[in-house]
């Protein structure tokens, strides 16, 4: 029996109209009763933050409705949750109750992964997993649409193309099998090439998916955006493995989605007004800090390949100054020459 069919069956026979605060109480007392443990009423009652009258209720509503064998025992002079004696239907709890906290998280996760992928590659691998959020956000309707309607995640500049190749990369990455694959690099003279890689991780990164892998022509690692692979053919031969430290040396000393082993770093001089802002940004995890004398604010970052960290200091416009290296300074006058020459 599918999931999503079991616990629509179960909701069903349960129809138990309770409000929150009545079903994390019970919950609660779940916990605090678990693995055998006697609680005195006092215990119970100031953990609980309740009154005696509300703790026989839910008491007596957790026996008549979840068949609870909870019971005083005299010896502990407190209540425990006793073995379940045979008669009539186990006890259990509703196991797609949330609190508000939990409700939020899950609409948090179901817009997110709406907006990752909007009808893109992932949609249909996505769908179950939806459809299961949907289903648990759907117990308490009318609170998980109020929660939606308050969270908003934005996606800028996301591509829409058509990712093809994104389910046999999938099953070739799981499956730890070499991927023969032929690839058009952004902004290469060449015409299409073609290579054998063993795939170690997808990767997204700013609304784009990454490929990286371990090429075999280049016999090192490197990363392919999804997108410019032009055709995809999943091989018989195992995929070279590639150890998650290699792989963290390459992806994680550069800046951005660019890895590599020669990394340089940059010196980057914010102004005291950008400054207020900025210092409380994290661009890098190795990232270095101070700030200057006159407030403005001093950032060190590492960098393989300078293009992803041109585009973020051109953000900040004349709020920022390249001090170092020599070569990147040069490098960013000569972009800041070329949009000179177009205004």
């Amino acid at each position: 029996m599918k999931f999503g069919t079991l616990v629509a069956q179960k909701m069903s026979h349960w129809k138990i109209c309770l409000s929150m605060n009545q079903m994390e109480r019970i919950y609660k007392l779940d916990g605090l009763l678990a693995n055998g443990r006697s609680r005195p009423l006092d215990y119970l009652l100031q953990e609980m933050e309740i009154s005696r009258a509300t703790f026989k209720r839910d008491l007596q509503f957790m026996k008549d409705r979840f068949n609870a064998p909870i019971y005083w025992d005299r010896e502990t002079r407190g209540y425990r949750i006793g073995e379940h004696t045979g008669v009539g239907r186990r006890y259990e709890l509703p196991g797609l109750w949330f609190n508000q906290r939990e409700l939020l998280a899950l609409a948090t996760m179901q817009q997110l992964l709406s907006s990752m992928d909007q009808g893109g590659p992932i949609a249909a691998q996505l769908k179950p997993l939806m459809d299961r959020i949907n289903l648990k956000l759907g117990h308490e309707k009318e609170e998980a649409r109020e929660l939606s309607k308050r969270v908003k995640l934005i996606s800028t500049t996301s591509r829409l193309n058509d990712l093809k190749h994104f389910e046999v990369i999938g099953v070739a990455l799981v499956k730890r099998k070499r991927l023969d694959i032929e690839y058009s690099a952004r902004g290469s003279s060449q015409s299409v090439s073609q290579r054998v890689i063993s795939p170690q991780r997808l990767i997204h990164y700013r609304s784009n998916w990454y490929l990286g892998a371990w090429c075999h022509r280049s016999d090192d690692i490197r990363t392919f955006s999804l997108d410019s692979i032009e055709s995809c053919v999943v091989l018989e031969k195992n995929a070279k493995p590639v150890s998650d430290k290699k792989l963290a040396e390459y992806y994680d000393t550069g800046y951005g989605i660019f890895g590599g082993h020669k990394r340089q770093w940059a010196k980057l001089k914010f102004n005291k007004e950008a400054s207020r802002y900025v210092e409380e940004e994290v661009w890098h995890r190795e990232q270095r800090s101070s700030t200057d004398s006159d407030g403005s604010y001093l950032l060190e970052v590492p960098y393989v390949h300078p293009n992803e960290l041109i585009m973020d200091v051109l953000r900040h416009g004349a709020d920022v100054e390249i001090m170092e290296p020599r070569s990147l300074r040069l490098e960013f006058k000569e972009r800041v020459r070329a949009l000179s020459l177009l205004y």
